[in-house]
């Protein structure tokens, strides 16, 4: 057995056993994919496919033990790439973050530029998702750092630190009637809130549970007209009337587009937004920079005691 065969199996299982885009992805032929999964097999005497004629159907209770191996193994290689690289001196690399849009759209901006300036050979892949898809790329090695809301504080194999907190508001046109809430300082009920139609995020965005969880709990129905997981997007239909816009406070913190805007930290509570990396992985220096950019007051130190700690679900993190 050989290096190569673990990599193809990983690649065709992280492509859902399709070993066309697996061999795609690794730049080879879909045959040669298919006879070197299959030379492994031979070798370990084991089926790491169910299969149906020339259809994998998925992996056998073996194969999953050997996947779980090969990623092992695949790792650790990763790792010590990564170490030989930092003792040589290296500067240049890739640096792979999985993020959703709140966080790439409003809060990285100004960090990637800082980034860039100082490690100008190190590129930087921003990889978009919902907060489950974050953590499974993550999870995965597809990715180096996740950064969410939600999720990532609960999935097994990751560990994670808290970046910052915010709270919901509602964006209105001026001519809104929930407008005067913000004109004049008075406090937003659910109540009143809940008499108008609403436009927010879609279920796995952004603290979306906190909303409907309030709303639940002061058995209020809310008329939820759109879904979205851009706050641009809810923005846009607030502005246009189609309802009131619930979105991250971050979003409007330095542009409102037009938007009368309304705190509802006191309906909806404080989300944590966090960082994540997968249990055990080596993280290159530049990796520890961009953290601490993102996460003021961790330092490389505090960093490295953090992710020593076995991963568990976090009762600080965001539900």
């Amino acid at each position: 057995m050989n290096l190569q065969q673990f990599r193809y199996l990983r690649e065709a299982v992280r492509q859902k056993l399709n070993l066309t885009s697996a061999a795609r992805s690794l730049h080879t032929s879909q045959p040669g994919v298919s006879k070197a999964i299959i030379e492994l097999e031979q070798e370990l005497g084991v089926s790491i496919f169910a299969r149906h004629g020339k259809r994998i159907l998925g992996l056998t209770p073996p194969g999953q033990q050997v996947l779980d191996a090969a990623e092992r193994i695949m790792n650790e290689l990763d790792n010590l790439k990564k170490l030989a690289r930092d003792y040589a001196g290296s500067p240049e690399g890739t640096l792979r973050l999985a993020t959703t849009h709140t966080q790439a759209r409003y809060v990285l901006p100004e960090v990637v530029q800082r980034f860039a300036r100082k490690f100008p050979s190190v590129r930087l892949k921003l990889l978009q998702g919902n907060p489950p898809q974050i953590a499974a790329m993550v999870a995965s090695g597809q990715a180096d750092v996740g950064m969410a809301t939600e999720t990532l504080a609960d999935t097994p194999g990751l560990v994670s630190i808290p970046v910052y907190q915010w709270e919901h508001v509602a964006v209105v046109p001026a001519e809104h009637p929930l407008a005067r809430f913000a004109a004049h300082a008075t406090r937003l009920t659910l109540k009143e809130l809940g008499r108008h139609p609403i436009v927010t995020y879609e279920m796995h965005f952004s603290g979306r549970s906190r909303i409907d969880a309030a709303f639940a709990e002061a058995g209020i129905e809310p008329s939820i007209v759109l879904e979205a997981i851009d706050a641009d997007v809810i923005k846009t239909y607030a502005r246009a009337g189609l309802g009131v816009g619930i979105v991250a406070g971050v979003a409007t913190e330095h542009n409102s587009d037009g938007l009368v805007v309304i705190g509802c930290g006191h309906l909806f509570g404080r989300n944590t937004t966090r960082l994540a990396i997968k249990q055990g992985v080596y993280l290159r220096g530049f990796v520890y920079s961009f953290i601490e950019m993102v996460a003021p007051g961790w330092d490389r130190h505090r960093i490295e005691q953090q992710f020593r700690k076995r991963p568990g679900p976090s009762k600080s993190a965001a539900t």
